[in-house]
């Protein structure tokens, strides 16, 4: 997942609310967002070269995503970033205390920004390059593949976009900002170290590629009275549409169902 958004308590119906883009190279092998074999009660797409995830809900209310951070030399590293995904939400440690395990051993990994969270209303996020964790305060949030909060034109895109639509609680209409395909001037590109015609291409808010590009969007989302659900739209090379997973959880019930 390469642009995520984070509203943090913004709208009063739904004090959880992501939006997603993961970006992958449309080679490697991934599962639609379902119920996880390890733990049903998690629900979310799997990556099945690695094995770890994207992005995943818990029926708890606990939610975990992450992005890599684009970097020209990275080595090998023991352990698959998607591995934080899946194994908070697996896993028994609060957010708090996962997150501080995770910055204490980012080197493990490849270089990662990792957000994660709780149905109390905690959400923290980790910086896998420097190795330091931090509370997000309520409001809205956006990362990508460069150090937390850097102000890149797809960021600040999907910012002003969501602020526009939350109040309009229309799910459509988010997700489709996550469609965004408009280019940004040259001079308002960062400059990563991958070349101005990468950078082109890696610019917009859905990248619409042959050999990567956005794979999944995403929208998650949790109520005050513990209901919670997770939308998925799938895209295949150059964009092209792949299909919609809608799974839901209502409050009182252990299971997710199709939506």
């Amino acid at each position: 997942m390469c642009l995520v958004l984070l509203a943090q308590r913004v709208d009063p119906r739904r004090p959880l609310l992501l939006l997603g883009n993961r970006d992958e190279f449309h080679a490697r092998p991934s599962a639609a967002a379902a119920p996880w074999p390890e733990d049903p009660r998690v629900v979310g797409g799997r990556d099945l070269q690695a094995g770890g995830a994207w992005l995943g809900l818990g029926s708890d209310g606990r939610y975990a995503v992450v992005t890599n951070r684009r970097q020209l030399q990275q080595s090998p590293r023991p352990r698959t970033r998607g591995a934080l995904v899946r194994d908070y939400l697996l896993g028994h440690l609060g957010a708090a205390d996962f997150a501080a395990q995770a910055a204490r051993e980012h080197a493990a990994y490849g270089p990662f920004n990792l957000l994660l969270g709780d149905a109390a209303g905690a959400a923290f996020g980790v910086d896998g390059v420097d190795g330091h964790a931090f509370v997000l305060e309520p409001g809205l949030h956006v990362m990508s593949n460069g150090p937390w909060h850097a102000r890149w034109p797809k960021t600040e895109r999907l910012r002003e976009g969501a602020a526009a639509r939350l109040a309009a609680d229309d799910d459509d209409a988010l997700l489709d900002l996550l469609a965004d395909t408009a280019q940004p001037p040259d001079a308002a590109l960062p400059d990563t170290g991958v070349g101005i015609e990468r950078e082109r291409l890696l610019a917009p808010i859905f990248i619409r590629g042959a050999d990567y590009g956005t794979r999944a969007s995403s929208l998650v989302w949790v109520r005050e009275d513990g209901a919670c659900g997770l939308r998925e739209r799938r895209y295949g090379r150059d964009g092209a549409a792949q299909g919609e997973t809608r799974w839901r959880r209502d409050p009182g019930s252990p299971r997710w169902a199709p939506d």
